[in-house]
């Protein structure tokens, strides 16, 4: 069966000491077949320290964490099988899945902060996405 991932632009945000901080995610659409492998790309604009998302939203649902990166290990493990690296030198956070499901598709969301909000955030504020 047949998946379209649909990668909106990322959220943006303006810290209130004028840096500016950005996420794009370059794929609008993304399509695989159920079974295969599936990676989103994020890139991000930021030199500070940040935290990095990335939700899932069914149609007609509200966004879903996927997963979440403060420090640490840069593989970062979520639910349902995904998994993002964090790689400073490229200021990327692309999100993966092994292999894919119909129940996968969705529209996915590439988020930073400079600060963590907690669950109920204000990262996701303002946002595009992909479509899966």
């Amino acid at each position: 069966m047949l998946l379209v991932l649909i990668s909106f632009l990322g959220i943006h945000f303006f810290l209130r000491d004028v840096q500016a901080q950005s996420v794009t995610q370059p794929d609008a659409h993304v399509t695989v077949f159920e079974g295969d492998s599936v990676e989103l790309r994020c890139n991000y604009s930021y030199g500070g320290a940040l935290y990095l998302f990335w939700y899932m939203q069914h149609r007609g649902q509200g966004l879903q964490l996927l997963l979440k990166y403060f420090s640490g290990d840069p593989v970062v493990h979520g639910v349902n099988g995904f998994e993002a690296e964090f790689q400073k030198s490229k200021s990327s956070f692309h999100l993966k899945k092994a292999s894919v499901h119909l129940s996968d598709s969705a529209v996915y969301f590439c988020a930073l902060s400079a600060q963590y909000f907690g669950a109920q955030s204000k990262e996701t504020e303002g946002r595009k996405g992909t479509r899966v």
